[in-house]
């Protein structure tokens, strides 16, 4: 069978029903269980705890081999009736929001306001409820389901979480195919994965008085010069390629020349070649701003220095057009009447795509909005929310195999 006439005949077995009828009757359960998550702090570098209250959910749904790993990623098996060969269902536990930040979840009818309500809490929460639903309805699949909450997803967390799984999970040789379910929109699927380098560069000088020191070499405008320099270059639109002079800091006083000074910055491309390419012509722009001011000005009390560190290294990758995974994700989405679009993005599906493993990222169902700002939003309105699960849930079974299917 095609993946258009896989995806029909599961939505046709009595099973998938049940499933779905599951999903639905414990719709209020699934928001429940977002509104706990999320009201648990989990900010960058600090997922502890709600990894803790993910790991004994995980365990209380009768998961196999569920476990903590070194690097903080909670998982547990779901077990498939082949040879062992797994396919993972991620969800990331990190938000982007510092600690202190106020995650309480204020309800107005069927929305749900809060920080990480919906990037991502409400993804770890549907797929507990994947989990139920197959359990009541009696499906077993060939493949073995690892459900995985993650750690790093997030900014500088630089997808360490599925890093870690891919190069040190004793699951890893098994790993045939990833899902991360990341957002509730499911006609957004991610084929593509932005890779992107980010770095801290310091620049440091003698310093002195803005007055009596004036003639000196200044970090400050070799900085600036760094800055120019990276907004002067040019790159293409296709594969897409940005480049952002993100975070400024350093000085001591406004009459003072500073002795330090620091910007970070970030480049992306969808094209591992590309980004290469930028990560190279932005190195040498930093030594080329050293240099011009170094040359500009007085170095009798010292010269300028920049100190470059990489603080973020996300490999680009892409699951191709024509692979089944693709085709799958597509036929799910538009078998819910939904249009299936494939677009490029940076989440924990580039580690396996860069590794050539086939990997997505889907939705979880559901409508949300204003992602990483304090007014993040989620609409748990039973009818679109359960669309969206019912078609991520029969994806995830045409890829793991569903028993009497095909």
């Amino acid at each position: 069978m095609n993946a258009s006439e896989t995806i029909a005949a599961i939505r046709a077995d009595a099973r998938f029903a049940k499933a779905a009828e599951t999903l639905a009757a414990e719709h209020d359960r699934t928001v429940a269980d977002v509104i706990t998550l999320t009201e648990i702090p989990s900010p960058p570098f600090g997922e502890e705890q709600r990894a803790g209250a993910y790991l004994a959910m995980l365990r209380a749904h009768g998961l196999e081999e569920v476990e903590q790993d070194e690097i903080g990623n909670v998982m547990g098996i779901r077990r498939g009736f082949g040879n062992g060969e797994i396919l993972v269902v991620a969800a990331h536990l990190d938000t982007v929001f510092p600690a202190g930040t106020d995650v309480r979840v204020r309800r107005e009818g069927t929305k749900l306001f809060a920080p990480g309500v919906s990037d991502d809490t409400w993804s770890l929460a549907v797929n507990l409820a994947f989990i139920r639903a197959l359990d009541a309805a009696g499906i077993r699949t060939r493949q073995d389901l690892l459900f995985v909450g993650d750690v790093g997803e997030e900014g500088l967390g630089d997808l360490r979480g599925v890093r870690h799984l891919f190069a040190q999970s004793r699951h890893r040789p098994r790993i045939q195919a990833f899902l991360t379910v990341d957002s509730p929109q499911v006609e957004h699927i991610v084929s593509g994965g932005v890779g992107s380098r980010r770095y801290r560069v310091t620049f440091r000088g003698p310093g002195g008085h803005s007055y009596a020191a004036f003639g000196l070499v200044n970090p400050m405008y070799a900085m600036a010069e760094a800055a120019r320099g990276l907004a002067a270059v040019e790159v293409p639109k296709f594969p897409p390629t940005t480049h952002c002079v993100s975070v400024v800091s350093g000085g001591t006083s406004i009459n003072a020349i500073a002795n330090a000074v620091t910007i970070e910055v970030d480049l992306r491309s969808a094209s591992a070649v590309e980004l290469e390419r930028l990560d190279q012509r932005f190195l040498a722009i930093v030594d080329d701003a050293v240099a011009t001011e170094n040359a500009a000005r007085s170095t009798a009390s010292g010269v300028i220095t920049a100190e470059i560190a990489r603080v973020g290294d996300r490999p680009a990758g892409e699951t191709p057009a024509g692979s089944p995974i693709r085709d799958i994700a597509a036929a799910a989405v538009a078998a819910e009447g939904y249009a299936p679009q494939f677009e490029f993005s940076s989440t924990d599906a580039n580690v396996p795509m860069s590794l050539g493993i086939p990997a997505l990222k889907v939705g979880a169902g559901g409508r949300g909005g204003r992602a990483h700002s304090l007014e993040e939003w989620l609409d748990v309105e039973p009818k679109e929310s359960l669309r969206g699960m019912r078609t991520t849930l029969a994806a995830i079974l045409a890829l793991a195999g569903m028993e009497g299917i095909g």
